[in-house]
Parts: C-alpha cells; sequence; structure tokens
C-alpha cells in the first residue's frame, strides 16, 4: 500500500456504432502512471436512454478499474465527475473488499478500512426505466455449468443467446453444439499493467472477474434487448477458503448467492429495475450439476473447466496440452466428479490420464477433502461433496488400484 498515491476514474470515450469504449484511469503520485481499457462491442442499432447509458458506463469504469487499482491499492480514490451516493460507494467498497479477499491475503495486505469510494452528498441517481423483451443473454464459459444452465433453459423453452468475454475454441465448440452465435465482447487491458506487473513493489493477483462479467452482461442486455443476464453459479460458491483478519476469504465470493443479491439491489435502484442478474443453478451442489451434465455426452469431447485455458497471458513453455491442464486443483475435482457418475473409460477418453495416479496431486487431493491446509483457491466444491464422490467412486471400484483411491480408502 502506497498512501502518498491516489487513484482517478478519469472517465471514458463511448463510440457505440463503432461499438467500443475506452475507459482511462491513473495512479497520481510523484510520477503518473495513465491507464486505458479498451471494451469492443458489436454495433449498437438503438437508441438507449442517455441517462441509463451513463449510468451503465460509469459502474463499469468503477469495476474495471479494480486491474489497476490493485497494483499500488493507494487508499485515496478520486472520481472525477463523481456520480455516487453515500449507498452506491458502500457497494464499491463491498465488492473491492469481498472480491480482493485473497489478493490481499496473498499478499498480505491489511484491507481494514483500507477502500473508502468517495461520494456526494445529496446526490441522486435515479434507476432508468428501459422495457426489454423477454428473453435472456446466459454467459458461455465453456465448462459443465453453463451448459448445463443453457440445457436447462432449453428444456424450459426459454428465449435465450450465448454471450463471451473473449473467446476460446473450447467456447467456440460449445456454442456450436448449443447451436448459437454468441455475442462477442473484447477487453483490451492498457499494456502497462503487465510491465508494471513485472516491478517489485508493485502488487499482483486474483480479482472478482464475475463482477465485470456481470456488468457486461447487464450492457449488452440494454445494448442488444434483453431482461436478464444469466450465469451458471451453484449454491457451492458460497463455501468459503480461509479466514483471514476477522473476515472469510472466498476465491468464488463474486459467483456468491450474497453477491447475486446485492449485485441485482444496486442495478434494480441505481441502473435500470428491467435487466436482472441471476443463476438457475443456484439450488445445486457442484455435484448436482455434474449428475446432470453426464447426461449430456455430445459435449464431452469440447467442454474444459480448466482455467489453465483462459489465463491472460501463457507462455509458450507452460502452454496446456489438450483442455486440460492435469495438474491443477480444478482439474482433479472434475475429475474426480466425473469419475462419481461415469465409467473410468470415458473419463480417462475426457482427461487423457488417470489423475488418480499422479503423485505430484496428493497434496491437492488432501486440500480438497479438507484434511490440509484450506480448500484450494479455486473454484471447486466443498470437502463433503468430495466424500461422497469418493465413496461413490470406491463402491463401484473402478479407480481402486490408483494411487489417490487407496490413500482415500486407507484414511
Amino acid at each position: 500500500m502506497n498512501n502518498s498515491l491516489s487513484f482517478v476514474f478519469k472517465g471514458y470515450d463511448a463510440d457505440l456504432e463503432k461499438g467500443q469504449v475506452l475507459f482511462h484511469y491513473q495512479i497520481r503520485g510523484d510520477k503518473n502512471i495513465d491507464f486505458t481499457e479498451k471494451i469492443y462491442f458489436p454495433p449498437v442499432t438503438t437508441q438507449i436512454p442517455p441517462a441509463l447509458l451513463k449510468s451503465i458506463l460509469n459502474n463499469l469504469m468503477l469495476i474495471l478499474g479494480i486491474s489497476y487499482w490493485k497494483t499500488y491499492c493507494p487508499k485515496e480514490i478520486v472520481i472525477e465527475s463523481n456520480f455516487l451516493t453515500k449507498e452506491m460507494a458502500n457497494f464499491w467498497n463491498i465488492v473491492y473488499i469481498k472480491g480482493l479477499g485473497e489478493f490481499f491475503y496473498k499478499n498480505k495486505i491489511d484491507f481494514r478500512g483500507l477502500v473508502k469510494f468517495p461520494y456526494v452528498v445529496n446526490v441522486q441517481e435515479k434507476a432508468i426505466t428501459f422495457a426489454r423483451k423477454g428473453r435472456a443473454l446466459l454467459g458461455l464459459g465453456g465448462g459443465k455449468d453453463s451448459i448445463v444452465t443453457a440445457e436447462l433453459l432449453k428444456s424450459q423453452n426459454k428465449d435465450f443467446d450465448l454471450f463471451t468475454v473473449g473467446t476460446s475454441i473450447i467456447q467456440e465448440g460449445v456454442a456450436k453444439i448449443i447451436g448459437k452465435k454468441p455475442i462477442l465482447i473484447k477487453r483490451e487491458l492498457d499494456p502497462k499493467l503487465f510491465e508494471l506487473n513485472k516491478k517489485t513493489g508493485v502488487y499482483n493477483g486474483h480479482i472478482p472477474v464475475s463482477v465485470i462479467y456481470a456488468m457486461l452482461g447487464i450492457m449488452a442486455g440494454a445494448f442488444y434487448d434483453y431482461k436478464s443476464f444469466v450465469v451458471g453459479n451453484e449454491k457451492s460458491a458460497n463455501y468459503g477458503n480461509v479466514e483471514y483478519l476477522g473476515e472469510m476469504i472466498n476465491h468464488q465470493w463474486s459467483k456468491s448467492e450474497k453477491f447475486e443479491a446485492l449485485l441485482n439491489d444496486y442495478v434494480r435502484k441505481f441502473i435500470t429495475p428491467d435487466i436482472s442478474y441471476s443463476s438457475p443453478l443456484r439450488n445445486m451442489s457442484e455435484l448436482e450439476v455434474v449428475r446432470e451434465f453426464v447426461k449430456y455426452p455430445k459435449y464431452f469431447k469440447v467442454f474444459s473447466s480448466c482455467n489453465a485455458n483462459f489465463k491472460i497471458l501463457r507462455s509458450a513453455q507452460n502452454d496446456i496440452q489438450g483442455k486440460w491442464c492435469g495438474k491443477c486443483p480444478k482439474c482433479l475435482f472434475v475429475f474426480i466428479c466425473l469419475s462419481a457418475f461415469l465409467s473410468k473409460e470415458k473419463v480417462l477418453d475426457i482427461f487423457g490420464k488417470n489423475l488418480f495416479e499422479d503423485k505430484s496431486l496428493l497434496k491437492t487431493f488432501k486440500e480438497l477433502l479438507g484434511l490440509e491446509n484450506f480448500k484450494p483457491f479455486e473454484c471447486v466444491g466443498t470437502p463433503e461433496e468430495m466424500k461422497f464422490a469418493l465413496e461413490r467412486i470406491n463402491n463401484r471400484g473402478e479407480f481402486n488400484e490408483s494411487l489417490l483411491m487407496e490413500f482415500y480408502v486407507k484414511n
């Protein structure tokens, strides 16, 4: 943290016909560092009420700024042409503190009293009504959750389309099987951010990217006529990882039920009551989602839940082979879940190898089971779900000769 610096939200330049918005930020101090993040989207042909457009872009500016603010975590925050009421400022304080929990924990930052968004006394920010068609926009990641959500919407005969931030072979393959072409939004982070991240004294780490996707989804709802932005977040996302400075740190906080309620309340009060944010999987556990997913074998060859596919910068040497790195907690977790419901042959066909035989995954295995440290900082289920899945695998007997299963049975 650097108390001699301040972080400035400078504003944005929008061109809807061209399909781009440029958001401007500055770290102000001895030497000023300016950043510009660019968002690209399909040209907007409808008229958006100016007050609504301003509100959406103002709020989008605040969440995109998190990537640049976290480099030095300046205590002083400045918003040029500030539009925040006290209640709105409090929402952003919560989003930054809770959303950056893992980042604060890993960088050993005392976050207490650190984030205080400025607000304007007596300002009134009102939501704008903007009637939308009764259809949904589904955020597509290319993993089991968004696939199950898509199939659920199909089974309910809901009118929906797909939405992606950036794209990958995985997302394109899944979209093709769903039978829809996504609305594609692209983020271009300022290259100076990557240069800065290489320097000593600059903080780096996990940000609540789901909040960014949520705000971009609400923007797309307004731009392209959708009443709801839908995601595939299940109830396991509510489960935290570790306590730090009196707060429960949750890697998946921005996928949690609390965040969903908080955001919906904020959007309804201060942006528009006509676009909602929700997850149809909210009452399902990770295992229930997998049990549903295995009913759709047409996706087995194209889907992936491994986050190595979506790293912003991937160097040649750590570029993954195929769709699964086979080394991260997410890969092991999904391998276990699938093994609880599919034959060994099918699971090995998806992953290309038996992760239960990988000795280097024993530590991760223990963490997933709650036997060591705490639940990994990944989008994975609870230790209870792991035990349930492993009992099923054990009873089926197909993996019982494998190293990790032998460890589980013995312990």
